[in-house]
């Protein structure tokens, strides 16, 4: 029998390297080559044959209707685009306790009522995880636990059970026959993550998989990872908040930056069916710096406030500081209000928050951060029952945005009476319940707001 030669694999990517060296020869990167069992070493590996693959046309693959299961818990649907397509694979992210495992195993339990489903738990016991979904009111008697790290071993129960969906809470707790790394390693993240990969795809089984996430916010191990999976979420909360956002950062079968939003209470994970409401609990009176804006995530149209104070400079730098709204872009948008508005803000700090904790990434945001900047050191306070939206262009000009009549329904759905929206947003009928003002300009738009 020939002697296996020791392969040393690179855990950032994927390289592999006869000798092992301190710095990958790929990618330059420091201590990341780890050793690697052969898979021709391994006993399962030799008394299997490799299957030959066929190839097939695209008119000899029976067209059938893409069947979702819905998951009982309607945010987390919308994010997926309308349930779990069978034979995909769910990544789900997020900071330690902010409620992966709690909507993940209510997920399960509703499934379970109309189909076998198994819950892999490679952190807690059966019994540890029994008493969580007690304690949730989650009692279906269906839904079926393990408590095991190998992944042979959860592949072959999934098997035995004949579970159509199965989920692995957490893919860094565990480890495949197939390499010596130890679990939680960057070489046993890939090959177990690859190993379930391929047993979805194979049985048409749906594999949700938590993982955990490094101080950076990103997913713990290797970045294929991601790109294995066909959905990537990611668990969001600003800390002490009860309410939790799911995003949707990749999806295969659905739209990305999809969002859906809960709430935690005693009961678990609630749905919160309209977000908008949420991020809108505003002050009786009209106060100045507050003015608000409908954003769009995912393919939904959201209502947030957006508050902005400027003061006197307390040092000899005026600070520009945005909290979920990018802060280069606000300097951006200082210099455009100073050249095409005629406003300085020199020798003024500027403060620029988003209501509720939501990161607005888009641009329609411009023109509503630029009001709530001017309201606020004017000491003017822009119309409670007032909306708007809009880009800010270099040369002064409100450019339009996508979704323009879209964004002004949520927002009469609102109780809106007033909107501030560029020119092209304009709608050519009338939307009920609300009176839409086109500008065209930053001067006409300072004009009309105040």
């Amino acid at each position: 029998m020939a002697k296996t030669k020791p392969t040393y694999v690179c855990g950032a990517c994927g390289a592999r390297t006869p000798q092992w060296q301190g710095q990958c020869p790929a990618c330059q990167a420091w201590n990341t080559l780890e050793l690697a069992a052969s898979a021709l070493s391994l006993p399962a590996a030799r008394s299997a044959p490799a299957a030959k693959a066929a190839s097939r046309t695209v008119t000899e693959i029976t067209q059938e209707s893409e069947s979702r299961a819905v998951s009982g818990i309607g945010e987390l649907d919308r994010v997926l685009g309308g349930g779990l397509v069978a034979g995909s694979v769910i990544l789900l992210g997020g900071d330690p306790g902010i409620g992966k495992s709690t909507l993940l195993l209510q997920a399960a339990d509703a499934l379970s009522r109309d189909r076998p489903v198994l819950y892999a738990s490679g952190e807690e016991s059966v019994r540890q995880v029994a008493l969580r979904a007690r304690r949730l009111g989650l009692e279906s008697g269906t839904l079926r636990l393990v408590a095991e790290t190998r992944v042979e071993a959860i592949l072959e129960e999934a098997l035995s059970a004949r579970a159509s969906v199965l989920v692995v809470d957490s893919i860094q707790t565990m480890h495949t026959e197939l390499s010596e790394s130890s679990p939680g390693s960057a070489v046993q993240v890939r090959e177990s993550a690859a190993r379930l990969v391929r047993f979805a795809k194979d049985t048409a089984t749906t594999v949700l998989i938590i993982g955990h996430v490094t101080k950076e916010g990103l997913i713990a191990g290797p970045r294929i990872l991601e790109h294995m999976v066909d959905t990537v979420l990611y668990f969001e909360s600003d800390p002490g908040s009860r309410f939790r956002v799911v995003r949707a950062v990749k999806n295969r079968f659905g739209a990305a930056n999809e969002i859906g939003v809960f709430a935690m209470v005693e009961q678990g994970l609630k749905e919160v069916r309209n977000p908008s409401a949420l991020f809108l609990s505003r002050p009786e009176t009209n106060v100045p710096g507050s003015v608000v804006t409908v954003a769009r995530e995912g393919s939904r149209p959201l209502l947030v406030e957006l508050q902005a104070l400027v003061d006197e400079a307390q040092g000899m730098s005026p600070r520009r500081v945005a909290v979920g709204f990018e802060g280069g872009r606000l300097a951006l948008l200082l210099a455009v209000l100073h050249r095409h508005g005629g406003i300085s803000t020199s020798g003024q700090d500027v403060f620029v928050n988003v209501v509720g904790g939501v990161r607005i990434g888009e641009t329609a945001a411009d023109l509503p951060a630029v009001l709530a900047v001017l309201s606020s050191l004017r000491n003017r306070p822009v119309a409670k029952d007032t909306v708007c939206f809009g880009e800010l262009g270099l040369t002064g000009e409100i450019r339009p945005v996508p979704f323009g009549e879209e964004r002004l329904r949520e927002a009469a759905k609102q109780g809106f009476k007033r909107a501030l929206v560029p020119t092209a947003n304009a709608p050519r009928r009338p939307v009920e319940g609300i009176e839409v003002t086109g500008v065209a300009r930053l001067e006409h738009a300072l004009a009309a707001a105040f």
